[in-house]
């Protein structure tokens, strides 16, 4: 079993929790946002990380391209939690949990300013982190030790890829 959605849907099936009513309607909405989050809240979000900060220059291109698709996507979302608590039905979900690990880092790829300007994302945001669960999940960065610099060794792990650029 790989990839955070599907694990998500896998446990919540196998628990039989944070699912929408049993319907073909909720079912059709729940897996609508889990593709969503998966194809287009994830990718968008990952790539402006990578061109902001990451890729060589020029990049100014790259940053514009994959921002702006972030921030279209999450003004998607924003518009589906106006007037609402959850994502899908009346409770929290395991499509929360997806919009969730993403809304937490709309800072490092949108900015400072990013959450402002998506208030029921915000909303939504600071209603999950006060959940028990939550807290716990934010805690394990606490526990353990992260390399944090970026050099040459990061880089060639992060990018192995780049090994072929060098070959030419």
């Amino acid at each position: 079993m790989f990839d955070s959605t599907a694990i998500l849907l896998y446990l919540a099936q196998k628990s039989g929790q944070f699912l929408p009513p049993d319907t073909p309607a909720a079912r059709a909405q729940m897996l609508s946002w889990l593709m969503f989050v998966a194809t287009g809240i994830g990718p968008y979000c990952g790539q402006a990380v990578h061109f902001k900060y990451f890729a060589p220059d020029p990049k100014e291109y790259a940053v514009n391209r994959y921002t702006f698709e972030a921030e279209r996507h999450w003004k998607l979302v924003d518009d589906q939690l106006a007037g609402k608590s959850w994502m899908v039905g009346d409770s929290y979900t395991l499509v929360d949990m997806a919009v969730w690990g993403w809304a937490r880092m709309i800072p490092r790829f949108l900015g400072a300013e990013g959450l402002a300007s998506l208030p029921n994302v915000k909303r939504h945001l600071d209603a999950i982190n006060a959940r028990p669960a939550a807290q716990r999940a934010e805690a394990l960065k606490d526990r353990f030790t992260f390399k944090q610099e970026v050099d040459d060794e990061t880089r060639k792990a992060l990018f192995p890829q780049n090994e072929r650029l060098v070959a030419r």
